[in-house]
């Protein structure tokens, strides 16, 4: 699509998403303790500096001892009698050497003794303060976690760009970083235009719509790392556009909602024009979203996307997250997909790729999705009940039961069932 197409016409969704990534910078990095390092993007290879266990431990409360002592093809007939000559508990290193019918007593995480090869349960012996019956011979080995069973010293063991889940905490606090370099969080200043607006702790008339894009946009940006910045609501005048946009150029991101399309008082181009914005498309081609804008304003990344609540949501996870994603240091930038069984009929026009909201389950094994019901860009409780979006390609008109589809998910999950997935009763699909 060449640039007059792409100002004029609608551009492919693929195609902007490449756009957006292209003009997206990754960000710095910052030095952040571990304790404030859960969901963030570490910005360092992580590399093993000791093994982990740094010794053989024994992986239960026993007795180390020598397999030649106690070994035997069967059951032990007449139980081996050794002498008990340490103990040691966890926290503390062993002294002596397990000689010929010897034992020490280990607890769990304690290190092996020299000498010993083998952890006997402390469940099958019988033992006095000196001396131990062993009545069930073990394997060679047995029940010790050897040297480097974890982790191994000069191992790359979580690498730069990974989101750090509770699992990668753990690891690290197990290699003693307490501090580590992540990349820092995108900025959003987020933006409402329109007179016909008001905010939560307004006093307003009847004939006002709240504000519901503006918070639900930036639980979208903390939901992706970032941090929000609430500019408030833009009057429909080009200069208190203008204002509030300045003001959002001090972050990395812009997002504003309404004031995109073609109306009398939809000044966002002009405004955007007069600030020097550099834009690479208005309309995209999909459903619910066509008015959309981007462009970078004073070197900063700017979105303009449509005021339905609906709409501004879908775009935001199709163009917003995803420069987010980048900009935080990630190395995948879309959510999770998977195909799914449609359970409904749908048709539209082969005009535009369309995202519908859905309700993934998961029944024997096989995922199943349906909408959740009238699919119009101000029905935020499609929202409300999704946890995914169907993606309906472009080319494709008619959809039917049993067709399967991709499916984003949008919180990672998929209900066990129909009855948990939706308090909702029968319902039809209109067009978005």
């Amino acid at each position: 699509m060449n640039a007059k197409d792409a100002m004029t016409g609608l551009s492919p969704l693929e195609e902007a998403q490449k756009i957006v990534l292209d003009a997206t910078a990754v960000h710095g990095l910052e030095k952040i303790p571990l304790l404030d390092a859960l969901g963030r993007v570490l910005g360092e290879d992580i590399i093993v500096e000791r093994d982990n266990p740094p010794w053989d431990n024994s992986a239960m409360d026993g007795f180390a001892v020598r397999w030649d002592d106690i070994k035997q093809e069967h059951a032990i007939q007449k139980p081996v009698t050794l002498a008990v000559i340490e103990n040691v508990p966890a926290g503390r290193m062993p002294t002596k050497t397990v000689g010929a019918g010897q034992a020490i007593r280990i607890m769990t995480g304690a290190p092996i003794p020299r000498g010993a090869d083998t952890v006997l349960k402390v469940e099958d012996t019988e033992h006095q303060p000196d001396s131990v019956r062993v009545f069930k011979p073990e394997q060679k080995g047995a029940n010790i976690r050897p040297q480097g069973e974890d982790v191994k010293k000069g191992e790359r063991i979580i690498a730069k760009g990974t989101r750090i889940r509770p699992g990668e905490a753990g690891m690290l606090a197990i290699l003693a970083k307490s501090f580590v370099f992540a990349y820092q969080r995108p900025r959003v200043a987020i933006l409402s235009t329109g007179d016909e607006l008001a905010d939560l702790d307004e006093r307003f008339s009847e004939e006002k719509i709240i504000n519901s894009n503006s918070y639900g946009l930036a639980a979208a940006v903390q939901d992706a790392g970032g941090i929000p910045f609430l500019l408030g609501i833009a009057k429909d005048t080009p200069a208190a556009l203008k204002e509030k946009i300045s003001h959002g150029l001090t972050a990395d991101i812009l997002v504003l909602s309404g004031g995109v399309s073609m109306g009398d008082y939809d000044f966002t181009k002009a405004v955007f024009r007069d600030l020097g914005a550099e834009m690479n498309f208005w309309k995209l081609a999909i459903k619910p979203g066509q008015p959309l804008a981007f462009g970078k304003i004073q070197g900063k990344l700017a979105f303009g996307l449509p005021g339905n609540p609906v709409s501004s949501m879908v775009t935001f996870e199709q163009l917003v997250r995803p420069a987010m994603l980048k900009m935080s240091g990630q190395r995948s930038y879309g959510r999770p997909v998977v195909q799914a069984v449609f359970q409904e009929k749908f048709s539209k026009r082969p005009d535009r790729r369309h995202f519908l909201r859905g309700v993934l389950t998961q029944d024997d094994g096989t995922f199943k999705v349906r909408t959740t019901g009238d699919q119009g860009s101000g029905i935020l409780t499609s929202m409300v009940k999704a946890n995914c979006l169907i993606d309906v390609p472009t080319v494709v008109e008619r959809l039917n039961p049993g067709d399967l589809v991709s499916v984003q998910l949008l919180d990672g999950e998929a209900w066990a069932n129909q009855s948990e997935a939706s308090q909702s009763g029968p319902h039809r699909l209109s067009c978005c």
